[in-house]
């Protein structure tokens, strides 16, 4: 068994695609499917399901394997940056999983600050939901998330970042313009707009405690578009701040609610990861502070 073998099919279930993965490994693409077929002949199963219409997908088997394969390639990757560090090269990459408000708002002035001091550590970085992010964490495809703290991401190391506010969304010229506080009753008669994704338990939370129901006239899924909608004067919204006040042409108000999310870093262990992925924790507590 040889590590390339492993970092090869890693990156074919990743990109789901022969093609794709000779392309970012600059090999060629019957280079990597007998790297592929080697390494299964080796083991004597087959790892992956070839299909014209899924593309590449993992077997039974190939499920239970692939977090070890991973596992290795973390540990040769943290062998390799101790090693580095041993002799002052530093070298690694940091995979980091993140959602738009954090990758627009936190991330920037993270990177800023870790570039300065280690200039030669690489980063990918995956965007998604806090779902997709917390089962790349579970199956080893990133080694830190942005997260929201709460029961999914409970048995992880987490470095808490910073507290997101509610608040309250609305169009320039709405009624609001003038409050600096929205009162919860005054939403009573207000065309509100739902948000089912990320943030909605938060939006409902604030509801009960008000003992109102919301006039909701739209239950929107993506972020993007509930803050196009507003801007287009199609109602009110609640969300959070972080990515709330970033949005161009609408306005914000506190809530006489308060209700907030903590934003933090996850991982699998601190004591246990790459010395770029401790030097990465270590200054996100500086930054954030």
């Amino acid at each position: 068994m040889s590590i390339i073998r492993f970092e090869i099919i890693a990156k074919v279930v990743e990109l789901r695609s022969f093609t794709e993965t000779a392309e970012k490994l600059n090999m060629t693409q019957s280079a990597v499917s007998h790297a592929v077929a080697s390494l299964e002949s080796e083991l004597g199963v087959s790892l992956l399901i070839r299909d014209r219409k899924k593309g590449i997908t993992l077997t039974e088997v190939g499920q239970k394997i692939l977090p070890h394969i991973r596992e290795v390639l973390k540990r040769v990757e943290i062998i390799n940056q101790e090693i580095a560090l041993a002799t002052n090269l530093e070298t690694g990459i940091i995979r980091v999983g993140t959602f738009a408000s954090a990758s627009s708002c936190l991330l920037p002035r993270l990177l800023a600050k870790f570039q300065k001091k280690h200039p030669k550590i690489e980063f990918k970085f995956y965007e998604g939901t806090y779902e997709e992010i917390t089962e790349w964490l579970q199956s080893g495809i990133i080694e830190i998330g942005f997260v929201v703290k709460g029961k999914s991401n409970s048995y992880f190391d987490l470095v808490p970042l910073i507290q997101d506010n509610m608040v309250v969304a609305f169009h320039p010229e709405h009624r609001f313009r003038s409050k600096e506080t929205v009162n919860m009753d005054d939403l009573i008669e207000e065309p509100f707009i739902m948000p089912t994704g990320m943030y909605q338990s938060h939006v409902e939370e604030i509801f009960e405690e008000a003992h109102i129901k919301p006039s909701t006239r739209f239950e929107v899924h993506d972020c993007t578009t509930i803050a196009n909608m507003v801007q287009e004067g199609l109602g009110v919204t609640i969300g959070p701040e972080l990515f709330l006040k970033t949005q161009q042409h609408i306005k914000v108000s506190k809530l006489n609610i308060k209700n907030s999310r903590e934003v933090a870093l996850a991982c699998h262990s601190i004591a246990n990861a790459s010395p770029a992925v401790k030097e990465f924790l270590n200054i996100a507590k500086e930054v954030f502070d």
